[in-house]
């Protein structure tokens, strides 16, 4: 609730400070003595229009500063705005303050930090609810119908169940379009990542390959060559058969004659065995040559393999890794990623038969909450009217329009293809007739007045509960009634004061005497400058006002005041 205003240098106000309690407070005073003055302080407040003609003649700025008491549990809301913007406030008060300087330039402020005009805005409209000239009056935002409707059906479980559902499917549409949408480039990937695994283990490569391929096929490449120099080898060795002058040969030849000298000298057995020794290396050294000799045989078609797998490697090398562990670690990679793409095929699937089973939950239980509104629409209708027949306005007409918009894409209910939203199925606008014989209208749309103040005066009776702003504020809500009516307007206001801070301005005394708390505004001339101020009434002075609310002060006002005064107290 609003605990405290302070005003500085507004309009005709120079200095003011108010204090105020829960319940139901009223002001009255002359015509033109500033009573819609503090309720326009309040208004910039909570983040209506400014400009430098509401300064005080002669002030540099106004100041304008509230005080309130909101309830984190009633308002979560408030918390969620303060702390996104890091404006919390351990002291529990929540202060919200607007200056307006002469050159035009106009502060917020939200606990002490500088704001932007949508911030104090955003947080004002959570506050209070001011009726009047004012775009504060929450019951002409079509927006917040369905809201009122929702708390005044109590429909908290049904709601809650079907956003549950609504964000789920709001998931699974932006996932299954992602999917859907990279569904052309996921396939030309997979092509990609198959042919890149299967050329990696066609090749079967092997470890070492590369080194041996590149001997190979110097081997091959200088085949005729190596072929020569080992003929030559031999031919030295053991292939001047007939010339004696082979090195195998001559060899023997010395071996044999060792062998004789080792017979006849002992002496001499070490280097016959030598010479036998040589002889043997010698031959098998001609053997292994001759081995040789097969291998490097000139062989174009291998040579030709090995050139054709040496490039394979090669060009894998190139695309892949350079050695085999990395082809390899590619190739795993790749296979990876390619089961993550045939598994998002899967999901796609398991996603469309979720989203199926979902919009079929979600009409059932939007179905259910809209039969729900429909029930409460029709309740909330007659309690108005009983409401306004006692505001003397039985003729007025009120009723909920609760309509389903046909949507292609929408949710399947009775047949139709049912348009939904984060709420449900359902627009709803509230929709009057002030005077018998007029259609409905929107309520948004009514003009402004006497029956307007009775009409949002009903209204509010019968949705005190399913309004959660703490304060409201009815700007001389008596236009064009008379007492009788004004002592209902009054009684109704003090029964919404009991779950609501009401704030009224009233010229009505019947109205009035209902009142927890009486100010008075007041205007005076000091030194030819024109200033309001305010007191609260108590006591005789309270009855006194309302003697000269009734007309003038005499005995019979005065005994009529005080009859106010007791039956507004029964």
């Amino acid at each position: 609730m609003l605990s405290e205003l302070r005003i500085r240098d507004f309009a005709i106000i120079g200095k003011l400070d108010l204090n105020f309690g829960p319940g139901f407070t009223v002001f009255s005073g002359e015509t033109g003595a500033g009573k819609s003055i503090i309720i326009d302080a309040v208004e910039l407040l909570l983040g209506g229009r400014a400009d430098s003609t509401m300064l005080r003649s002669g002030a540099q700025a106004a100041i304008i500063e509230g005080d309130f008491l909101p309830d984190p549990e009633r308002l979560p809301e408030i918390g969620a705005l303060l702390e996104q913007d890091d404006l919390l406030d351990d002291s529990g008060t929540l202060l919200l303050a607007r200056e307006i300087r002469r050159e035009g330039r106009n502060i917020c402020r939200i606990n002490g930090r500088t704001v932007g005009l949508n911030q104090l805005k955003a947080i004002g409209e959570w506050l209070v609810d001011v009726h009047g000239q004012s775009e504060h009056l929450s019951l002409l935002r079509v927006r917040e119908h369905l809201q009122f409707l929702d708390r005044f059906a109590k429909s908290d479980g049904l709601l809650a169940e079907y956003r549950v559902g609504f964000r789920r499917l709001q998931e699974l549409r932006r996932r299954l379009t992602e999917l859907q949408s990279a569904a052309q480039e996921r396939e030309r990937r997979a092509d990609l990542l198959r042919y890149q695994i299967n050329e990696i283990e066609s090749a079967a490569l092997r470890e070492g390959e590369t080194a041996q391929l590149a001997a190979e096929r110097e081997r091959l490449a200088n085949a005729e060559k190596l072929a020569g120099l080992t003929l030559n080898a031999l031919a030295a060795l053991d292939e001047a058969a007939g010339s004696e002058n082979s090195a195998i040969d001559r060899l023997g030849e010395a071996a044999g004659a060792l062998l004789h000298l080792g017979e006849i000298d002992p002496s001499m057995h070490g280097p016959s065995e030598r010479a036998q020794a040589l002889a043997e290396e010698l031959g098998d050294l001609a053997r292994q040559l001759r081995g040789y000799l097969e291998q490097v045989q000139p062989d174009p078609l291998r040579l030709d393999e090995v050139e054709a797998r040496v490039g394979l490697i090669a060009d894998l090398s190139r695309k892949y890794g350079a050695d085999l562990q990395a082809i390899q670690a590619y190739a795993a990679q790749a296979q990876s990623e390619l089961e993550g793409l045939l598994s998002a095929e899967e999901n796609l699937e398991v996603l469309q038969a979720e989203q199926a089973q979902l919009l079929v939950r979600l009409a059932e239980v939007g179905a259910e909450l809209s039969r729900t509104r429909r029930r409460a629409a029709e309740t909330l209708a007659e309690q108005v009217a009983d409401g306004l027949a006692e505001l003397n306005m039985a003729g007025a007409q009120f009723a909920v329009d609760v309509q389903w918009q046909d949507d292609p894409q929408g949710l399947p209910v009775e047949g139709r293809q049912v348009g939904f939203g984060p709420t449900g199925l359902d627009t709803v606008e509230f929709l009057v007739a002030p005077n018998a014989g007029e259609g409905l209208k929107p309520l948004a749309k009514i003009a402004s007045g006497g029956e307007t103040s009775r009409l949002m005066l009903g209204l509010k009776s019968v949705l005190a509960q399913a309004d959660r702003r703490p304060t409201l504020i009815f700007d001389e809500i008596d236009q064009g009634i008379g007492g009788r009516t004004g002592g209902v307007v009054g009684r109704k206001l003090w029964g919404l004061a009991r779950s609501h801070q009401v704030l009224c301005v009233t010229h009505l005394p019947q109205l009035a005497a209902h009142g927890d708390r009486h100010f008075k505004v007041e205007k005076s001339t000091q030194s030819g400058r024109t200033l309001a101020a305010v007191r609260e009434l108590q006591g005789a002075e309270r009855l006194k006002e309302l003697a000269e609310m009734l007309g003038e002060q005499t005995e019979s006002n005065l005994r009529s005041a005080e009859v106010l005064l007791q039956n507004a107290a029964t």
